[in-house]
């Protein structure tokens, strides 16, 4: 079974909207490096639709240009790229497709298939459901050491929670925190009597 792996910009305060407008300022050789590393083993990228659409916009020329991340962009645009979608979408980027029918049960597919892991980008809301779903298997998040204070955050309020588990963490220079995690195990258990137990009498 192929592994699906994200990967999120996100400030500390939870925001993951506009990355564009203020990751750039901590973007240093250790993160391309963590960005790199998680798709070099994947040969299919799963977007949503906005998504793509910065991709394709920048990538392309990238690539053409031959500057320093043409290397890169050559990556990304040799990889299957399928694009969840509710409309009808028309694509000028090489290796590009339309995700067909309900998001879950074709990535479920697309899983199930021979191939090398399935990477995704951004695409909060690909992710969101992917996770709901079991289907997400490890979410690599860029913590930055900033509070946006506004703007679309990474989990929406009201939703059941979601457990998970800590699977690796590095701090890079510029202080942001590269988190891995994977689904948990198991829920945690236990109330707040019990967490009231094992705290310090000053903080009861």
């Amino acid at each position: 079974m192929r592994k699906i792996t994200a990967g999120v910009f996100v400030s500390l305060d939870g925001v993951v909207e506009a990355p564009d407008q203020w990751h750039f300022p901590y973007f240093n050789d250790e993160m391309g490096a963590a960005v790199g590393a998680m798709l070099a083993d994947a040969d299919t990228v799963l977007f949503g639709r906005k998504t793509y659409d910065g991709f394709a916009g920048a990538w392309p020329e990238r690539e053409a240009a031959g500057g320093e991340d043409a290397g890169f962009a050559k990556l990304l645009g040799d990889a299957r790229k399928i694009v969840a979608s509710s409309r009808k979408l028309e694509f000028t980027w090489r290796n590009s497709e339309q995700l067909e029918g309900d998001l879950v049960d074709a990535v479920t597919a697309l899983k199930n298939e021979p191939g090398g892991d399935i990477a995704l980008s951004g695409s909060i809301s690909v992710i969101r459901q992917l996770l709901a779903a079991g289907l997400l298997d490890e979410l690599h998040l860029l913590v930055h050491p900033l509070a946006v204070r506004k703007g679309m955050r990474l989990f929406d309020e009201g939703e059941p929670p979601i457990p998970l588990r800590l699977i690796s963490s590095e701090a890079f220079q510029t202080g942001v925190l590269n988190l891995v995690y994977g689904p948990a195990d198991q829920k945690a258990e236990g109330t707040y009597e019990d967490a009231k137990a094992h705290m310090p009498p000053t903080e009861r």
